[in-house]
């Protein structure tokens, strides 16, 4: 039986959205809202996007935090006042569905339906103790968890290092990739930052615009239409399947593209193609295959941590790939986060000397406006007298 917290803390009401996908839900719920999320640790890009979105709280079905590996989207839902909160034990089998109105109180969570109140669960807040706690263990764990994902990335870039000797099917796109830029953009940590980051460069070059499911949306969001996405289909809108821009599934290497129904269903021309890996890999590939000169990427996963964010043990096809066309890569990653200009305060003065001198001169030579100066000095005069 657990205990009753000492010192409860306020309760909290309101309207839930539940999903055991944390990112389709966020499609749907709205500001003052508590998500309901199946998601073990926490991983940054959920947790942005509840903030975004501007949720009330999150009651989260499974651990936030569970030490297993150094992860930082629950620090940043806490650091962002956000209440979280772990269900430890369903006591009723009353379906969370969205609309139902909660109560998060003491250590219970509460369902109201007409006329009465369901006790439904009973929690474990997420506070800095709870933080720092994870947080240790995923330190003391790294080690292990480093030599696990090394061993799975070796085992499998073994077994599939044949796939990525040979060329990927042939696609009849009629894009022209051969000696341009080509920009592969993916949803990834701090993607909007990067794009910004990157903004001359796109407007400059004008490279070849790939978008890897939502990363399509990514470069709608910016103002930039992708000239072709490349995914399994399970992150982009509807609004980029339908912008008129070129779509490839990406299928598993037996031709498997559980995508491609949700495509045809909108009745959206698409190619399938079959390979091994992340979609995200199978882009850069094509790129190279293309013969692109440059294929910069955003957004994408190229360590430890990113990958088992996305519940993946190893990075073997990363590897791989990253070795094939490793001299024509450039990552952007991270790049605002790197150089982030910053508005100084000598900058500030000597724009406004700049911009004050033409009015100063214009002042000099016409009589009208050195006789509207006169005036103004009058009046500061008087009103310190």
């Amino acid at each position: 039986m657990i205990s009753r917290i000492q010192n409860p803390v306020p309760a909290i009401k309101g309207n839930i959205v539940a999903d055991r996908k944390t990112k389709n839900l966020l499609k749907r719920i709205r500001p003052g809202e508590i998500a309901v999320v199946d998601h073990e640790d926490i991983d940054e890009m959920a947790a942005q996007g509840l903030i975004e979105a501007r949720v009330k709280a999150v009651i989260n079905l499974k651990p936030s935090l569970t030490g297993s590996y150094v992860t930082s989207g629950t620090r940043l839902l806490f650091e962002n006042r956000i209440r979280v909160v772990d269900v430890t034990k369903i006591i009723s089998s009353l379906e969370l569905k969205d609309g139902m109105q909660v109560e998060i109180a003491n250590d219970r969570i509460y369902v109201s339906l007409p006329g009465h109140k369901v006790e439904w669960a009973q929690f474990r807040p997420v506070d800095k103790n709870y933080i720092e706690e994870g947080t240790n263990r995923a330190k003391k764990n790294m080690e292990q968890r480093l030599a696990q994902f090394i061993d799975n990335t070796l085992e499998y870039a073994q077994k599939e290092k044949e796939y990525y000797l040979k060329p990927l099917p042939p696609l009849p796109l009629k894009l022209k990739i051969r000696n341009r830029h080509v920009l592969v953009v993916v949803r990834g940590k701090h993607y909007k930052e990067d794009l910004k980051a990157i903004r001359s460069y796109i407007d400059d070059y004008r490279p070849v615009l790939i978008g890897v499911d939502g990363g399509a949306d990514a470069l709608l969001e910016h103002g930039y239409r992708p000239d072709l996405i490349i995914g399994d289909m399970d992150s982009v809108s509807d609004r980029a399947l339908l912008s008129g821009t070129a779509v490839v599934v990406h299928a598993y290497p037996d031709g498997r593209a559980p995508g491609l129904k949700r495509v045809r269903q909108l009745r959206v021309p698409a190619y399938i193609l079959p390979a091994p890996g992340t979609s995200e890999d199978v882009a850069m590939l094509y790129a190279y295959e293309q013969g692109a000169r440059w294929i910069v990427t955003l957004g994408t996963h190229s360590n430890m941590v990113d990958f088992l964010e996305k519940g993946r043990k190893g990075m073997a096809s990363t590897v791989l790939v990253r070795m094939k066309i490793g001299t024509r890569l450039i990552d952007a990653k991270g790049v605002s986060m790197l150089y982030q200009k910053r508005l100084r305060w000598e900058n500030v003065i000597y724009l406004g000397a700049a911009a004050a001198f033409p009015v100063v001169a214009l002042s000099m030579v016409s009589p009208e406006i050195r006789h509207i100066w006169q005036i103004i000095w009058l009046q500061i005069k008087m009103m310190f007298t």
